[in-house]
């Protein structure tokens, strides 16, 4: 259950970071409500998960790289941002190193 508040921390996140690109620096006021939503479910759901007994190192580890991974990718698909070769390695990179925290983990 821990691993899914994390997982909607991660999304709240990345949803309320992709709402506030496309808020154009909050002038566009309708994307507002969205990005304080997400960031405020995001450290909510963060809380949780560190409240349920997710060590906190692997907590805040695997929600900043997978923030990263996911907003980079969203970048992509929704507002045509590049991603170049060079940084789909280093989105490898970040979900190699997830995994590496993950299995450190599950081994303590």
């Amino acid at each position: 259950m821990t691993w899914l508040v994390l997982a909607g921390a991660i999304l709240a996140e990345v949803a309320a970071t992709l709402s506030l690109r496309a808020s154009e620096g909050l002038k566009k006021k309708r994307w507002i409500a969205p990005v304080a939503a997400g960031y405020l479910g995001a450290f909510g759901l963060l809380t949780v998960a560190l409240a349920q007994g997710m060590p906190v190192g692997i907590a805040y580890g695997v929600w900043a790289a997978c923030g990263v991974a996911l907003t980079a990718l969203g970048a992509r698909v929704f507002f045509k941002d590049a991603l170049t070769r060079r940084m789909a390695a280093g989105l490898g990179l970040i979900a190699a190193g997830v995994l590496l925290i993950e299995l450190g983990a599950a081994a303590h």
